[in-house]
């Protein structure tokens, strides 16, 4: 049994993952340099960016969806304008400043090639970098840890989930811990009888124990560094340890609070449900909105809580697939392919939606139903490496082995 299974099998899922990379208190690369930062964000469930980033200007959009369409721009509850083609969701609306200040872009038509409609395989499939491959043996943001050269540049990485996700599954060490309203509160691994066991049980179990030991210690810095944080502090006493909506500007305000105290942290991976919006989806307000604002409250306060190190910091949204190009009889939209991805940071060369648009009229859609995928999702990503991260061309190929670089030429200036 392996040092993840066993921990699971006793209920120590939380602190399975978290062991600690390369030290959590470096400040910056060789030469003193700022360290180049990625953070992913992962919407579980297959957001509509059909409705996040709207083709108001097609025609054919308003016939698919007659109940579900956000109205044109200068309309009521209308689409913030984009660029006379596309519209922002206005329940985006706190991403505008973003978007103005050219730090915010949007690539359409984005996503996999691989035709599944299953949530898991999508997933797992966007997670290891390799669609179509069912048994890969970690996922892409693991590898990249391993190609970040640590004699260059001390980093970390960190996962603000539960467990350890296969995003982040593999050979190299990574912490994870989760946020919310759980974030800085003992878990049973902190308790000192359970503490006291776990210690003798490794002991004599050389490299084991050496992970063990450096799990325990990462645990203990992140809890150190929430808990420490006067405003983070203040902000879970006064709603009774309740997180905003959905929790997620809470949780932008205590990663931001983390890469603070921590600016050599250099991975991060973050994710969000309820996007699996099949009935009753809503258009300008409703079901798919009430999971909207929150998103855009809590990056637009990710990057201000970030502050100067929001300069070295690339976040990336995406999705496994995104929806039916139609709505369907129940107000929603079903599973579909192609999807927008969301691209934030100091190196974006925003204000701009990138992508080889394929238009959604009766021709130009994937099976006759769904948006369809011009622009791999992994050429985002690897572009993403080269340019912000700085990887060479061999250390990319082997975080993402065998991708095309399909879409690249419409997303080439993407990033500084």
């Amino acid at each position: 049994m392996d040092r993840r299974t066993l921990l699971k099998s006793l209920g120590m899922a939380g602190i399975a993952g978290a062991v600690p990379v390369r030290g959590l208190a470096v400040t910056a690369g060789a030469g003193g340099e700022p360290v180049p930062r990625l953070i992913v964000v992962m919407l579980r469930g297959a957001v509509d960016g059909l409705n996040v980033v709207v083709p108001y200007a097609e025609p054919n959009y308003y016939r698919l969806r007659s109940s579900i369409a956000i109205p044109r721009p200068g309309l009521d509850q209308g689409a913030i304008d984009l660029d006379g083609h596309f519209g922002l969701h206005p329940a985006l609306a706190p991403l505008q400043g973003l978007w103005q200040d050219r730090k915010l872009a949007f690539v359409h038509a984005a996503g996999s090639p691989d035709p599944t409609r299953s949530h898991f395989d999508a997933q797992d499939y966007m997670e290891t970098g390799m669609p179509g491959v069912q048994r890969a043996e970690d996922g892409w943001m693991n590898r990249l840890l391993g190609e970040l050269d640590p004699e260059a540049q001390s980093m970390d990485a960190i996962s603000l989930t539960p467990v350890l996700p296969r995003i982040f599954s593999g050979a190299n060490k990574v912490a994870n811990i989760p946020l919310g309203r759980d974030a800085g509160k003992a878990t049973a691994m902190d308790r000192n009888e359970i503490n006291a066991a776990f210690d003798r049980m490794y002991a004599n179990a050389g490299n084991l124990g050496t992970v063990y030991r450096e799990g325990r210690a990462a645990h203990e810095h992140v809890l150190s560094d929430l808990n420490g944080d006067p405003a983070l502090s203040a902000a879970m006493q006064a709603d009774n340890g309740a997180p905003p909506p959905q929790g997620f500007t809470l949780d932008a305000i205590q990663l931001a609070s983390l890469i603070r105290r921590n600016p050599g942290l250099q991975l991060a991976f973050m994710q969000l449900g309820g996007w699996d919006t099949h009935v009753n989806q809503g258009g300008s307000q409703g079901q798919l909105a009430n999971r909207l604002r929150p998103l855009a409250e809590g990056l637009q306060t990710f990057s201000n809580q970030l502050g100067p190190e929001f300069a070295n910091t690339v976040i990336v949204v995406m999705s496994e697939f995104g929806r039916t190009a139609a709505q369907n009889g129940t107000n929603g939209t079903d599973h579909g392919h192609g999807n927008v991805m969301w691209v934030l940071g100091g190196r974006v060369n925003g204000g701009k939606v990138y992508g080889d648009w394929p238009g959604i009229d009766d021709g130009g859609l994937h099976e006759q139903r769904d948006l369809a995928v011009t622009t791999d999702f992994r050429t985002v990503l690897t572009q993403t490496c080269e340019r912000h991260l700085r990887l060479k061309d061999r250390s990319i190929a082997r975080v993402f082995p065998h991708a095309p670089d399909t879409g690249g030429r419409a997303i080439s200036k993407l990033l500084a």
